[in-house]
């Protein structure tokens, strides 16, 4: 049975930092990416960390902030989210790919079960 289980979130100032994790069992993924979806609107790509080799990509508006990273002794990776934004206020996903480097939520087969962040003024 595959799981990713997800933790870490709740309630921060702006300017605060918050750390997520995902803990995945159940099968190898070549690629893990975090999404984030807010009220009202679509899916976003946030990071994806490779497996292999811990390449990193980031969205364009988390770059600079945030910091994804992986343990794969505890098959867990994390994502370290700092100078948080009231804009950064969405459930944040963590997924699993069989493709290699993808920013594509359709390319990630798995889910975890979301986790709230949301981030005052």
């Amino acid at each position: 049975q595959v799981q990713l289980v997800e933790s870490g979130g709740g309630l921060v100032q702006a300017g605060g930092s918050l750390r997520l994790s995902c803990a995945a069992s159940g099968r190898t993924f070549r690629t893990m990416g975090w999404f984030r979806q807010a009220p009202g609107k679509e899916r976003d790509f946030v990071a994806y960390i490779s497996w292999s080799d811990g390449s990193t990509s980031y969205a364009d508006s988390v770059k600079g902030r945030f910091t994804t990273s992986r343990d794969n002794a505890k098959n867990t990776v994390y994502l370290q989210m700092n100078s948080l934004k009231p804009e950064d206020t969405a459930v944040y996903y963590c997924a699993g790919s069989i493709f290699a480097y993808s920013s594509k939520w359709q390319e990630y087969g798995y889910w975890g079960q979301g986790t709230q962040v949301t981030v005052s003024s």
